[in-house]
């Protein structure tokens, strides 16, 4: 009776539990990026699922087989030797396991962090997504304007996030469209995300950044192209302009609603793109650094040519 009640208390738990969670947005992908995380968390959950039916499937097994029975005091138990064949099953199959999520937890990472395939040579859309304390600025230098705490953006076009934050790390994430990634400050990265669907997604930053941490989130909403740009051409007409001194304001800790600008922040506070992609960067620093050095050195034949002369 005791066990009874036990069971029906634990399952009113879980159901309690379970009924004060979010929807598992992360299984129900909007665009190329989410679709494979959301394949390879199923095929992880389905694998994990076959080991604990035959983990627990052996155990039954074991407890019925080799139970303790009555046996005499003086009774001892005959020597077993082990079974080369179950030892390396137990210890081949695991290290199976392991190696194929290892194989597809690297080819998924490329695949995620590539620009997504299947949109042809259309052109990506590239949003400047940066956050305060606690807020989230998103930069449209294509079309020259930015929104506070909401992002348009259109369906069936690559889109090229640039992250980067005005305060602590940040975690840029979109669930129905891709998989988190940080945004810091004075440093770049880029995610890359499609949309697929028209319709209206949550982001967030899922990095803890302090007590705001909790309201700081973003509405999203995914349109089509002519909807889009319909949407670009309201906001310069009916938009203020941002100024150095509003986005100062906006800088400031606090939560705010839904704003919009023409114009973008970028203008007078650019984006420290310089860390965003080494190798670039890198050799164009070789490139003005050999300049410089090469000015240099025709300078200083110049002038121990002239000494010569004189």
């Amino acid at each position: 009776m005791k066990f009874k009640w036990a069971l029906i208390a634990v399952v009113l738990s879980i159901v309690t539990v379970l009924t004060g969670c979010e929807p598992l947005t992360v299984l129900d992908p909007k665009g190329p990026q989410a679709e494979r995380l959301a394949g390879d968390i199923m095929l992880t959950i389905w694998i994990m699922l076959g080991i604990v039916l035959v983990v627990f499937t052996l155990l039954i097994v074991m407890l019925v087989k080799y139970r303790a029975s009555k046996q005499p005091e003086e009774y001892e138990p005959p020597h077993i030797e082990g079974n080369k064949w179950v030892e390396g099953i137990f210890v081949g199959i695991p290290i199976i396991i392991i190696a194929v999520l290892s194989f597809i937890s690297v080819q998924s990472n490329y695949i995620v962090e590539s620009a997504p395939e299947g949109y042809g040579d259309k052109e990506p859309l590239v949003v400047y997504a940066s956050s305060s304390d606690w807020k989230w600025h998103f930069s449209y230098p294509e079309q020259g304007i930015e929104t506070v705490n909401y992002l348009n953006v259109p369906t069936d076009r690559p889109l090229e996030f640039r992250l980067y934050s005005y305060g602590p790390i940040t975690s840029f994430w979109i669930p129905q469209l891709g998989g988190q990634k940080y945004a810091m400050n004075a440093h770049v990265t880029k995610l890359h995300l499609a949309a697929d669907t028209p319709g209206e997604y949550m982001g967030r930053n899922s990095n803890f950044s302090g007590e705001g941490f909790a309201e700081n989130k973003f509405d999203v909403t995914a349109m089509t192209q002519d909807e889009f740009d319909e949407w670009v051409d309201e906001v310069k007409d009916t938009a203020k302009p941002l100024s150095e001194e509003k986005f100062e304001e906006l800088l400031e800790p606090g939560h705010l609603g839904r704003l919009t600008f023409t114009g973008t922040h970028l203008d007078f506070s650019p984006a420290p793109e310089h860390h965003m992609d080494g190798s670039e960067d890198g050799e164009d620093g070789h490139m003005e650094a050999d300049e410089h050095q090469s000015a240099s050195s025709e300078e200083s034949s110049s002038q121990g040519h002239n000494k010569h002369n004189e």
